[in-house]
């Protein structure tokens, strides 16, 4: 049963990733076709900025939990714990917790004047 579940699960991954690659190219593809066909008015402009409703920093956040994430899982193979243990869940929890606070520090710390 688990064999068939993991299948599904590559599937389901492989089938977004594809869908969310072609929505980025034809986004872009859209975009460059408005810029290219000459001047932009307001409501043009407006179109362009809902097309890619990611900020800046949707890059950084992500990057921040994976790193995290990945940090967790290394220190786990150096921790001794029983089969049946809470204890992995628990300290994956707690550093992917530490990615999302770093990203937040990042983002939201102002500058010193």
């Amino acid at each position: 049963m688990d064999q068939h579940v993991a299948v599904f699960l590559v599937v389901a991954i492989i089938v977004i990733t594809i869908a969310w690659v072609i929505i980025s190219w034809y986004n872009f593809r859209l975009k460059k076709r408005i810029i290219e066909s000459g001047p932009v008015n307001e409501e043009a402009l407006g179109f362009l900025k809902n097309l890619s409703p990611t900020s800046n920093t949707e890059s950084l956040k992500w990057g921040c939990i994976i790193f995290a994430g990945g940090l967790g899982l290394v220190i786990l193979q150096f921790i001794p714990y029983a089969e049946y243990s809470a204890l992995p869940y628990g300290l994956e929890a707690m550093f992917i917790a530490a990615g999302f606070l770093t990203y937040y520090y990042l983002v939201n710390r102002k500058p010193k004047q």
